[in-house]
């Protein structure tokens, strides 16, 4: 979907990211010449903790077979952390570099297997003849709400967003009210809200998917206020801070290309007739609409009640659940770094484990370093952790979500069937927290010892709302208390300290991913129901930031190719 552009036909982002990446006189001479962007990518590059990187440039030019002369630019394209062997820990950088003379020959010459040509592309957008009747809605304004309404207002379609929750300001007090006096707002809270439940985590860019729109929705981002070296990085991160202003400018942006955003409004009902649909309800009121983008996100239990009695197809999916785990981000940095650990040229200790036996896993997800376990329920009397950490990471404690994957055989075949095992679990931890949104927790050493359950001797645990000593075993089923057990066990042997007595486990984590998936067809449409467009992570398509924001892209390019705007928008 994506094709090559020349250097006049870009927007205007690329450009500033690559401000200080070329001299001015060579940028304006590529301007000017309209001509393309061509850089020559080497991966895999090592250095040592002490060396600057451009050691890492001078092994690039070697390999490549050039001289200094016939550079113009070089950078780090990505840098990561080899720490396999904690006594050698090493830099490993993908370096780009921009040449005088042809990147081809040269790439052809030097023959080298860890170097690729990469060329600036554009989003590939086409356009339908026929007007909309209605502008485009869309439902939620979470990552993939907010790409597809970005890009459909970047191109003239005027969407209408629906927020149930509030704008970021308002909902960093309504959060911060929660986690001070245990009065939940069950609009807005840390899962519902702009930005979506991505607002209040670590602000991860990190993506399994291999999809070119990856580069458009980086860029967007660094274009509105991410720091500029996430697209340097082998694991971006924004952070929470820097992630609540970076919505904000994407909303004030598709405002002022003439979209609109509202907030406080929740969408009740679909209106079809002879089988179409023709319109919403929000909040009472009727609202025309006939392409609908449903990016509710995974906590919109309501919303795929709604769905149901609608008729809307869909299944129970697999996700997981389990537990934050809780250690001195020193340990997470010994364990990893060895000696190392302190070395100002290495980042905050980060992991991701996973162990399967037969066919179920346990795994750590979502570690925020240097980050605080949050209170995140969005329904009352039910106890939700998540994690949560700022750009600079530099609280004292880690967490990551160690979970566990259930599916059908633990909740059972209906499409709500993993709604009501998640319930389940968050109001029994509720209980089991003594009431006030207190979390129950204990050290991992006492969990697997089956022991009274106990706090931990250094650490001093980060849930805002307190903890109560409680056996989380007593929560869970025993399939899944065996296999966060045997995760316990395995995950020590890869960073020591990880499982010991100042380890701490708070309970429950469920908002892993949607229990659900709407369907749809290739064209991105319900089946049952046409201009319905199920998106993102709560329709069970995508799994973070990036790849929710990519599913919002992918469909507005959908939406586009089949219309061209409505003449009329009206105003909601």
């Amino acid at each position: 979907m994506w094709s090559s552009a020349k250097k006049n036909d870009r927007a205007g982002m690329k450009l500033d990211v690559m401000q200080d990446r070329l001299d001015p006189p060579f940028r304006r001479f590529l301007c000017e010449k309209g001509e393309m962007l061509v850089a020559i990518i080497l991966t895999g590059i090592c250095t040592e903790l002490d060396d600057p990187f451009e050691k890492a440039v001078q092994t690039a030019k070697k390999q490549l077979k050039i001289g200094t002369k016939d550079v113009l630019s070089a950078y780090p394209v990505k840098s990561s952390i080899d720490a396999r062997h904690p006594e050698k820990i090493k830099l490993v950088y993908s370096v780009g570099i921009e040449l005088a003379c042809d990147e081809e020959t040269v790439l052809r010459r030097a023959n080298l297997s860890n170097a690729s040509l990469r060329r600036d592309t554009k989003l590939e957008i086409s356009f339908g003849m026929t007007p909309m009747a209605h502008r485009p809605v869309i439902v939620g304004f979470g990552p993939a709400g907010m790409f597809a309404a970005l890009l459909l207002a970047q191109q003239g379609y005027r969407p209408l967003v629906l927020e149930r929750g509030m704008d970021v300001d308002t909902r960093v007090r309504a959060v911060e009210g929660f986690w001070k006096s245990g009065t939940l707002d069950t609009k807005t809270n840390v899962q519902f809200g702009e930005g979506g439940a991505g607002t209040f985590s670590d602000g991860k860019l990190t993506t399994r998917i291999h999809d070119p729109r990856c580069g458009y929705v980086m860029e967007q981002l660094a274009l509105f206020g991410a720091p500029e070296e996430t697209m340097k990085r082998a694991k971006p991160h924004i952070g929470t801070d820097k992630l609540r202003k970076v919505v904000k400018t994407i909303r004030m942006e598709i405002e002022r290309l003439g979209g609109q955003v509202k907030f406080g409004v929740q969408v009740e009902d679909l209106l079809i007739q002879r089988g179409k649909l023709v319109g919403i309800m929000a909040d009472g009121q009727p609202i025309p609409c006939d392409q609908l983008v449903l990016a509710v996100g995974h906590s919109a239990r309501d919303t795929f009640e709604m769905l149901a009695r609608r008729q809307i197809p869909m299944i129970a999916k697999a996700f997981s659940v389990g537990v934050r785990i809780e250690h001195l981000q020193s340990v997470i940095d010994r364990g990893l770094y060895g000696k190392f650990a302190g070395h100002p040229a290495l980042d905050k200790g980060e992991y991701q484990l996973s162990h399967r036996e037969k066919d179920r896993g346990v795994y750590t997800f979502c570690m925020c370093p240097g980050g605080v376990v949050v209170p995140s329920a969005s329904e009352p009397e039910t106890v939700v952790t998540n994690g949560m950490s700022e750009y600079a990471r530099d609280g004292k404690n880690a967490n990551a979500a160690l979970v566990v994957s259930v599916d059908e055989r633990d909740f059972g075949a209906n499409p709500m069937d993993g709604v009501a095992f998640q319930r389940r679990l968050e109001r029994a931890a509720f209980s089991a927290g003594g009431g006030s949104y207190s979390a129950p927790g204990q050290t991992a050493k006492s969990f697997l010892d089956a022991d009274r359950p106990a706090l931990p001797r250094s650490l001093e645990p980060t849930y805002a709302r307190g903890i109560q000593p409680y056996s989380l075993s007593d929560l869970f089923p025993a399939s899944i208390n065996q296999m966060l057990a045997t995760g316990l066990r395995k995950f020590e042997r890869r960073i020591p300290g990880f499982s010991g007595a100042d380890a701490f486990l708070t309970g429950v984590e469920t908002r892993t991913s949607s229990p659900v998936r709407i369907l749809r067809e290739e064209n991105f449409q319900s089946p049952a129901l046409q201009g319905l467009y199920p998106c993102g992570e709560g329709a069970g398509y995508a799994g973070g930031i990036v790849s929710a924001a990519v599913d919002g892209v992918r469909v507005a390019q959908q939406i586009m190719a089949g219309c061209a705007p409505a003449t009329d928008t009206g105003k909601y």
